[in-house]
């Protein structure tokens, strides 16, 4: 049985990343700083990136778990698509993937240039980082398994965070798990381990277009403690907060670099004819 990507990459083709710019995006000496701060533990802000800066996370003085979206600033219908990256790029996603958007769009919306924990890989009970196979905890499955309300969950923390920015928790989506290790078991169970991150580990992202992106600092922390069942701790203690930084770079390094498009398809959808192009 053939077991090699579902989309393979074709020199030149749509998934062919050009690492040779992206890297000298990754060591470009002339970038500025623009925008710094930190995001407490157990809450989320939002933020703006432009299209061509660089956003830079990081795990400032310990391990910590992310919860991330990410939105077409101006088109905030435009925005990450977990499952189509998992497909297009990996379930585990590091330097040169790309994050890619929803329907009808379907464009990169940032790419990975730098990430310090790349070299993690796979561990022994087949955890990897940064993953797109979960998504964020939720108030709603903790009433439903435990029966209690609780508002320190991921998805309510990017809620307070989008609504400044004009948005609602039905704009909060699948995210991506930045620092998280991961995996499925012997049954196909979805899996999580201590976060591998240490202080001063990051993750960096290139906008393709201008970006409005959110983040949670999860309140599990770095899940090296049980939060479920009889064994379940707090984990206040186990919390960190996320820095975050934006950089703008050198306009010599942008040069050559283009926005991506969104995808051209006509949308008839088989609901109307299109023209016969043998008889026009």
């Amino acid at each position: 049985m053939d077991t090699s990507a579902a989309y393979p990459t074709v020199p030149g083709g749509p998934l062919d990343v050009d690492r040779e710019f992206y890297a000298a995006v990754a060591t470009s000496p002339g970038r500025t700083l623009v925008e710094a701060f930190e995001i407490p533990i157990r809450t989320g802000m939002a933020w703006q990136v432009p299209a061509g800066h660089v956003c830079r996370l990081v795990t400032v003085d310990g391990p910590q778990v992310g919860d991330l979206n990410i939105w077409s600033l101006h088109n905030p219908r435009e925005r990450f698509w977990a499952a189509r990256t998992r497909q297009l790029q990996a379930a585990h996603v590091t330097t040169y993937d790309r994050l890619w958007s929803n329907l009808p769009y379907l464009r990169p919306l940032a790419t990975i240039t730098a990430d310090t924990l790349e070299d993690y890989g796979v561990d022994a009970e087949g955890g990897r980082v940064h993953d797109t196979l979960g998504t964020r905890c939720d108030p709603y499955v903790n009433r439903m398994l435990s029966g209690d309300d609780d508002d320190f969950h991921c998805h309510s923390n990017l809620t307070r965070a989008v609504l400044p920015h004009g948005l609602t928790e039905f704009d909060v989506h699948d995210v991506l798990n930045v620092f998280q290790c991961t995996g499925l078991n012997e049954k196909d169970e979805y899996f999580m381990k201590d976060c591998p991150a240490r202080p001063g580990d990051y993750f960096e992202l290139f906008a393709e277009t201008d970006l409005l992106l959110a983040l949670s600092t999860c309140p599990g922390g770095d899940l090296s403690v049980p939060l479920w069942g009889p064994d379940a701790v707090d984990p206040t203690d186990f919390c960190h907060p996320i820095g975050v930084e934006v950089y703008k770079l050198d306009e010599q390094v942008l040069q050559d670099w283009k926005e991506p498009q969104v995808n051209p398809y006509a949308g008839a959808h088989g609901l109307r004819l299109r023209p016969d192009p043998a008889k026009s």
